[in-house]
Parts: structure tokens; C-alpha cells; sequence
């Protein structure tokens, strides 16, 4: 039987010898197949590098919220004119031997804590921590003219504005230094009670707010101290110099405005710290001494007077008058003599030493 069918031609066979058929790429398959592989590397890459982005950005975020980010701000930028210093004499410390050993060792290191400021009530640059170290790269500026130090390394406040714990940041780093003296702490409570954003305007209650941290055996010390400045009204030259104990022993004898005034007196005299504090050692002596009962009745107390926050208060025999910019005629009655009775509670009291 023939091999042929009809159509004249036998069935085609597959070889039964021969190498198989090379199945790799070519030149351009192989340069196809790189293109698409470093394409999904890449973009897996992308997809990976913006992941960490966001969660940079994320970070920096929150770090931004919470007043961890640090800024270089120009010195000329920040200003100290919004917020009373936590310190007497601010002259006496820039000039002090102190000042030039910070200057000595950022000059050598560099700044090596940051300040903290905030944005003031005309959207300047206000300082509130770091006085020292704002005053050694200023002088040393001044003194260089080296870009080095014309700029700070500040934390920026964030948050509302909250009048009361900016006095705290401010006294917070000193205090836990023991770096302030009782004066200048008792200081910072009185200028606190005068600020018009405070709304607490007895200093004494805002040492136990402004020290909250201190044990209250200090925060007593302050209020002596707050006692003792208050009623000499200016009369202490140098009130960083008087020692704790002698300070606090001279308020707790300062029982009259006659007393106050005339020890107000003696030291204007004083021509020294040395001075000013015999003068006050004088007046605890003295006060101290057994007196005579009088055989007669003592002439009428002359009248008193001192000021509460923007409150002037007059004190005489029968009266108390008080002189202030609020409208009394328009508050209810009923907030009135609350406020009336609370006054009687407290004088009925007793004195009381804050």
C-alpha cells in the first residue's frame, strides 16, 4: 500500500533526532525582563520610602505639638520685655563671675541646653526660660561678632496662653537648681499678684500654685518673705543678702504698720548689705524685749494703707475702705455679701502669716 494518500503526499513525520529548541530568552527578552524587574523593585522601594515619610511626618507632628522640636532663632528675634524675671539685680548676675564661666563654656562647647520662649501678645518672640544662657550668647555676640553665637537654640511654647504656668516654667529650672533665694522667689509671687492676665491677686496664695513643687515648710519661708517685702514696701536694698531665718524671724515680729514704717526707715539708711542686716538683727532684739503696759490708753491707730493686686485698701479705726477700677454698684448683691462674709471669717481669725 502506498505511503501517499490522495492528495500525492505522505503525512508529515517529526524528526526522531536533533537538538530540542532553545527556549531562553533573547538578547532583547533577557533586557525586557531586567526593565520590568527593577520597575517593581523600584516601585516597591517607593511604596516603602513614602511609608516612612508619612510616618516621619507623623512623628515630627506630634513632636511639633508637644514643644519637643528645636528652632534656631535669631538673638535680635527674642525679646524679655512681656514677662517679669524670676531674679533681683538682673545687672549684678549679667556682670557676675557666674556669667562668665557660662559665656566660657559655650564658647568652648557651644549652647548645650535649649531656652524656651513664646509667641507674645504682638506675635513676638517672648522669653520665658533661660535668662542666663539668652545673656551669655548675647554678650558673647556682642563681643565676637561670630555668627556662632547670634543665633539660639530655643523651644517654641505651644498651647494656649496660660498666664500662671509661664511663671511656673520660668522659676521652675532655678528653683529645682536651688538657685533663687527666698527673696527673689517671694518676689516673683508678688509681681504675679500684679499682673493684669493673673487673676489671683493675693501673692500668698499663688506662692502655694507657683512652688506647688516645694515642701511646704519652704513654701511657708517664701510666704514670710512675701510678708516681709510687702509691708516695707521697697524698703530692703538688697533682700537676695538677708538670710532665711533672720527673714522670716522679722515678719513674724512685724505686728504693726507703725512697726513696718518705722523700720522702713532705719534702712533706708543703710548703706550696705552688712548693714541692712543689723539693722533688721536691731529690730528683732528690740521687738523681742519686755515692754511696759502703758498707764494710759494708747492714742488711736493713724490710718494704713496698701494695695491688693489693683486694689487700694485703707485701713483706719471703725473703717476699711477699698478703691478699685470694678463697678460695685453693678455686681449682685448676693455676690457681695458672700465676698463680705468671707472677709469677716478671715479677720475673725486671727493674724496669720503668709
Amino acid at each position: 500500500m502506498s505511503s501517499k494518500n490522495k492528495f500525492g503526499f505522505a503525512p508529515v513525520e517529526a524528526p526522531t533526532s536533533g537538538s530540542r529548541r532553545n527556549r531562553q530568552p533573547g538578547p532583547m527578552g533577557a533586557a525586557v525582563r531586567d526593565v520590568a524587574e527593577n520597575l517593581q523593585e523600584a516601585t516597591e522601594a517607593k511604596i516603602e520610602q513614602r511609608r516612612r515619610n508619612a510616618e516621619d511626618a507623623k512623628t515630627f507632628r506630634q513632636a511639633q505639638g508637644e514643644g519637643r522640636v528645636l528652632y534656631q532663632i535669631d538673638l535680635s528675634e527674642i525679646f524679655t520685655d512681656d514677662l517679669p524675671r524670676d531674679r533681683l539685680a538682673l545687672e549684678e548676675v549679667a556682670q557676675s563671675d557666674e556669667m562668665e564661666e557660662l559665656k566660657s563654656s559655650i564658647r568652648e562647647r557651644g549652647q548645650r541646653e535649649p531656652v524656651e520662649v513664646y509667641v507674645g501678645p504682638n506675635g513676638r518672640y517672648q522669653l520665658k526660660k533661660g535668662w542666663r544662657r539668652f545673656t551669655a550668647l548675647s554678650q558673647l555676640f556682642s563681643e565676637t561678632k561670630d555668627d556662632r553665637f547670634g543665633t539660639i537654640t530655643a523651644r517654641v511654647e505651644v498651647g494656649e496662653d496660660d498666664r500662671i504656668s509661664r511663671y511656673v516654667d520660668m522659676v521652675e529650672e532655678n528653683v529645682v537648681r536651688e538657685d533663687l533665694s527666698f527673696a527673689e522667689m517671694a518676689q516673683v509671687a508678688i509681681t504675679a499678684a500684679k499682673d493684669d492676665a493673673v487673676e489671683e491677686i493675693d501673692p500668698a496664695e499663688l506662692v502655694t500654685r507657683l512652688y506647688s513643687a516645694l515642701h511646704k515648710t519652704k513654701r511657708s519661708y517664701i510666704k514670710s518673705f512675701v510678708f516681709l517685702l510687702s509691708a516695707l514696701e521697697g524698703g530692703l536694698q538688697w533682700p537676695k543678702a538677708v538670710p532665711r531665718n533672720l527673714g522670716v524671724d522679722v515678719a513674724r515680729a512685724l505686728r504693726t504698720p507703725d512697726q513696718a514704717s518705722a523700720l522702713q526707715e532705719k534702712l533706708s539708711d543703710a548703706s550696705s548689705p552688712d548693714e541692712q542686716n543689723k539693722i533688721l538683727k536691731d529690730f528683732l532684739t528690740s521687738s523681742n524685749e519686755p515692754t511696759e503696759k502703758p498707764a494710759s490708753k494708747a492714742e488711736p491707730k493713724q490710718k494704713f494703707e496698701f494695695y491688693v493686686g489693683q486694689t487700694k485698701v485703707t485701713a483706719r479705726h471703725g473703717e476699711c475702705r477699698l478703691m478699685s477700677d470694678i463697678d460695685f454698684a453693678t455686681m449682685p448683691k448676693k455676690q457681695l455679701e458672700e465676698a463680705v462674709r468671707a472677709f469677716e471669717e478671715v479677720l475673725n481669725s486671727g493674724p496669720r502669716i503668709r
